[in-house]
């Protein structure tokens, strides 16, 4: 069952449901400049063949006080939600009609920050797990390919106030990236709320 019926992706072992235009630009901008202010962003390090990496991008986790999640080899506790975060779950649990109990803040600063290929399938969330992503800022390509495939199999442009939901089976069969560009990019936000069915 589709979220936004008339934007649906046609995507094989996926259930993807994008809507360009979810959120008005006046609210978009005002979210996105309170987010970028009052965020406490970090930069975690991993370590890749003995050496640190840090990652190229800034992030903060945000959730319930249970939602400890694990991704990237790392352990994160939750911040408490902010009003504003609060609020903006309220709003995406009414659009999807599910609970959602944690937030990862991406913040690309520019082009070359950037995610590599990965699937949200962290045994955190569940079977079929449920990302809800809104876009705030400059548009980055975002970037699908099967699992096991190495060439990109479908691409959207997530631009400022879009809303892109994965559920189902997706994660299972599908990989996405947001690569980096030598094009011109405006910073851009990025919120991926989810629900933590069992946390780290």
């Amino acid at each position: 069952m589709s979220l936004f019926p008339d934007t649906p992706l046609q995507l094989a072992d996926a259930q993807l449901d994008f809507q360009p235009g979810w959120l008005d630009a006046p609210t978009a901008d005002s979210w996105l400049g309170q987010l970028l202010q009052e965020t406490p962003w970090q930069q975690p390090q991993l370590r890749l063949y003995g050496r640190l990496h840090p990652v190229p991008r800034l992030v903060a986790w945000y959730g319930d006080a249970e939602a400890s999640y694990r991704y990237s080899g790392l352990i994160h506790r939750p911040l408490p939600w902010t009003p504003l975060l609060a609020h903006i779950r309220q709003r995406l649990e009414a659009a999807v009609g599910q609970p959602l109990n944690g937030a990862l803040l991406n913040y690309y600063r520019d082009g070359q920050d950037s995610m590599g290929w990965h699937s949200d399938d962290e045994a955190e969330l569940g079977a079929n797990p449920l990302i809800v992503s809104l876009n705030l800022g400059g548009t980055r390509r975002f970037d699908l390919r099967r699992k096991g495939g190495s060439g990109i199999e479908h691409s959207l442009e997530l631009g400022h106030g879009s809303l892109l939901v994965m559920a189902g089976p997706t994660q299972h069969y599908w990989q996405h990236q947001v690569a980096k560009t030598r094009r011109p990019s405006a910073p851009r936000l990025n919120l991926t709320f989810r629900l933590i069915r069992s946390p780290a």
